[in-house]
């Protein structure tokens, strides 16, 4: 059993280092390079991964692209934790020219401001939120007008999560607001899924609250028979 982690906006795969210690073998690309839209992403890692049986973990546009993955290859991929991310999709073109255009006039720091530091729980430490910031400021802006467009362009995989037969988990922080822990909960639509909420913790979980993501997937990948 692989597991694959996978980054979210708009960090690359160093956002995992949390959970290293404990998942040395994970494969963890930065997704961006991948190519320009989340299907892109799905299949160069299922190309990475070969035939391997797969547990896919991912934050946000991460976690889009895990789903992406599942429908791709279903049998192959074994469980999904979905961290901060829905199934659905609520098209918002302005939204996501708004953003690029932030990036691409005012630069990272100021759409950091903006549309991410928010994201973080109220109780999260300040050296948390400083290390998240610095991450993202490393990142390449063409790379993050890339995942902004990937996230705003991708599919909606609500059908496919109702039939799909693999184990769903779907992670939620507390104080998570894009989305909610409750509007989350709409993507647990299976009898092979459920939901946990982690307290104090808002959008990025495995930043915030590395040590409770930790043990989930812990438990996930004994239900898949890792």
């Amino acid at each position: 059993m692989l597991l694959v982690l996978l980054n979210a906006l708009p960090f690359d795969a160093r956002m995992w280092d949390g959970l290293r210690p404990r998942f040395a073998d994970a494969y963890s690309p930065t997704l961006y390079g991948l190519g320009s839209s989340v299907r892109e992403w799905a299949d160069a890692i299922l190309e990475e991964c070969g035939g391997r049986q797969l547990l896919v973990v991912g934050t946000s546009v991460g976690a889009c692209c895990a789903l992406e993955i599942a429908r791709a290859a279903p049998e192959q991929v074994r469980g999904v934790i979905m961290v901060s991310a829905k199934a659905s999709v609520r098209r918002d073109p302005r939204a996501r020219d708004d953003a690029i255009q932030v990036l691409h006039q005012e630069g990272i720091a100021v759409a950091w401001d903006r549309y991410w530091a928010p994201l973080f729980g109220g109780d999260t430490e300040p050296e948390v939120v400083a290390a998240a910031r610095l991450l993202a400021l490393e990142q390449d802006v063409d790379d993050l007008i890339t995942g902004v467009r990937a996230f705003y362009d991708r599919r909606d995989h609500s059908e496919f999560l109702a039939t799909w037969r693999g184990r769903l988990l779907v992670v939620s922080g507390a104080e998570d607001r894009t989305p909610t822990p409750v509007v989350a909960a709409t993507s647990v639509v299976s009898a092979e899924a459920e939901q946990m909420i982690v307290e104090n913790a808002g959008h990025y979980v495995p930043l915030e609250q590395p040590e409770a993501l930790c043990r989930a997937v812990e438990d996930q990948l004994r239900m898949v028979g890792a």
